[in-house]
């Protein structure tokens, strides 16, 4: 299978995955239809447990701009006919276990085939227990208005609330049929969707769940009603990209609300311009985050394994089944590429195709309009989409980088820090030597970031933060979902702490990320930096085997840690000090040059 590499097609530019209007690009995704087949559009696998919702978006697409007939929705993913492949998609592509996995989900499309049993007896299956224990009043409390939106799994009406607080108030009720729900796996699906939404509450950038109801036939969630459209369709308005200035305002959003999920442990797996909506149309309306049907919590040090979300927006992690909240960071690099230039960065007309670009190809910044880009935008769609999920800036790092630095917003507590805290902490005296070395070759643009999740941590009066900080830190930030993903469990492995007091200087050690650093194109000049200041104040006589123990490696890697040490004293030199830094993988480099049996 040849090289696939990524094209870059304008927004509104036609393929063949176009809707019937003929004016609206589609977002290939993966989910089943009725005779089994893998259709084009979601990408569904599931292995781990998670959220997968196939139902339309919640909010009515406002009227006049669109260029959808009235009472169709304006999604791609969720308004265009499904369109199916002959053949199944050819291996290597990740997705070829994409089906069996979606038929898990949702259930046969026709009944089962088997033997009959010799007994003479018939199979009986234990029925579906699809008791939500939701409010049973739905009627009484709201009245229906128009149908706004239809997809496989239900539709999308406008509403009126006739009594408590939202008596008068129009509100998005997304109706979910029980009938379709034909799998143990589709019912949690529903079940984690309301859970996750009714969780997170606080942020302004995100819709606000009010409601959930149930009767015999049906689920419905009750929410906040945005009428301002997609931001897919304000950017086709504006010919397919937006200023950088004008983008700028958008991706501050974007990234407030995201780095609000990820410090509460739910990532959101469907990243896209369809999934948000701005509440007016007004130029400056705020815009929501909707559509949480694929997200799911996730716990402390844990990765994700099944393929999820939308295919021009996956993440290359996804495809290979190991995955966290960095995924979502790549989503918004996409974006924001397609924000700046309108195109998107990884484009191939089949979902396969898609994914081996996602994988392999690099994104195009020679072609107009790049040339006239700034720097500082294209530095930081850069590292947004870096194909290694550890050298992503977080999207509350991104808050602080120079291209949004003149926006003046509030950058919120990054969990990232807890996590590089946690690991400084169990590190051995040599290792911290070694990274507050690297923390005084750090520029002004690096300690901007630090500084600010500095101060989140209110530090006492002597300058210092303790523990206490940090818990303090998380409460002031809780939601119900900090508590269902367990967040606040990454405190307990932060004791040595309760016995402390920590300064900025070391804070800033802590709080470092040597992969992240790799991803600057100072990258070099730091480590150079870095590694004069180890020389002076930290390098020391080490042998091979105490290094390995250091690194927690076997014997079978003496050989590669011969290399990182001097002859001439017997200390580490630079190459071993950058290598020593982030803990190179020795063992898969090992296992990858053995021969085979």
């Amino acid at each position: 299978m040849g090289q696939c590499y990524g094209k870059n097609i304008s927004v509104v530019e036609e393929d063949d995955n176009i809707s019937p209007a003929g004016d609206r690009p589609q977002t290939p995704s993966t989910s089943t239809a009725g005779n089994g087949a893998v259709s084009v559009p979601a990408v569904k696998n599931s292995s781990h447990s998670s959220s997968n919702s196939p139902w339309p978006s919640p909010y009515p697409h406002g009227t006049g701009t669109s260029p959808l007939p009235p009472g169709i929705s304006p999604s791609p993913a969720r308004s265009t006919p499904r369109r199916f492949f002959r053949r199944p998609f050819p291996p290597p592509s990740p997705a070829k276990h994409i089906k069996a996995s979606l038929v898990k989900r949702f259930g046969h499309p026709k009944p089962k085939e088997g033997p009959i049993p010799e007994d003479g007896g018939t199979q009986v299956e234990r029925p579906l227990d699809k008791s939500f224990g939701y409010s049973k009043n739905f009627e009484a409390k709201y009245e229906l208005g128009k149908e706004v939106g239809r997809g496989h799994f239900g539709h999308t009406c406008s509403a009126k609330g006739k009594k408590g607080e939202l008596k008068g108030h129009l509100v998005a009720v997304k109706i979910i049929s029980k009938a379709k729900m034909t799998t143990a796996i589709s019912i949690e699906d529903v079940r984690r969707e309301v859970k996750i939404l009714k969780a997170l509450s606080g942020n302004q950038n995100l819709v606000k769940f009010y409601d959930a109801c149930e009767d015999a036939n049906n689920v419905y969630v009750v929410m906040e009603l945005c009428e301002g459209g997609e931001l897919l369709d304000r950017i086709l308005s504006r010919g397919g990209r937006y200023t950088e200035e004008d983008a700028k305002v958008i991706i501050v959003q974007i990234l407030n609300v995201v780095a609000f999920c990820h410090l509460q442990g739910v990532v959101h797996r469907d990243l896209k311009p369809e999934n948000f909506l701005f509440t007016t149309r007004d130029e400056d309306a705020l815009m929501k985050l909707i559509d949480f049907g694929l997200s799911d919590f996730i716990r402390p040090d844990e990765r994700l394994n099944d393929i999820v979300g939308s295919a021009y927006y996956v993440a290359p992690e996804v495809l290979h089944r190991s995955y966290t909240m960095e995924a979502d960071i790549w989503s918004i690099g996409v974006i924001t590429y397609i924000l700046l230039c309108g195109s998107r960065p990884f484009w191939a007309r089949t979902e396969s195709g898609i994914f081996r670009a996602v994988l392999r190809a690099d994104p195009n910044f020679d072609d107009s309009p790049w040339p006239v880009v700034s720097p500082e935008a294209k530095d930081f769609v850069k590292r947004l989409l870096n194909k290694d999920h550890r050298k992503r800036m977080t999207a509350a790092q991104a808050l602080t980088h120079p291209w949004l630095r003149d926006i003046n917003c509030p950058v919120p507590l990054d969990i990232l820090i807890y996590k590089l805290v946690k690991s400084y902490l169990r590190a051995t005296p040599f290792k911290r030597a070694a990274l507050k070395a690297l923390s005084k070759a750090l520029t002004e643009d690096e300690l901007v970031y630090l500084r600010t999740q500095y101060r989140l941590l209110e530090p006492h009066k002597d300058g210092r933060v303790s523990h206490e900080n940090f818990k303090m830190a998380l409460i002031r930030n809780a939601t119900d979902a900090m508590k269902e993903s367990r967040v606040p469990d990454i405190l307990s492995t932060m004791e040595q702490l309760s016995h402390r007091k920590m300064d900025f200087e070391e804070f800033c050690a802590a709080a470092i990320s040597t992969y992240q650093l790799e991803a600057l194109e100072k990258w070099e000049q730091i480590a150079s930096t870095a590694f004069e200041y180890f020389e002076q104040e930290g390098n020391r006589v080490t042998s091979v085997d105490e290094l390995a123990r250091e690194m927690n490696l076997g014997s079978t890697a003496y050989s590669i840690l011969n290399d990182w040490i001097r002859s001439s004293d017997g200390k580490l030199s630079f190459l071993g000090y950058t290598k020593f830094l982030h803990g190179v993988t020795i063992r898969s480099s090992n296992t990858r040059h053995q021969p085979s049996a």
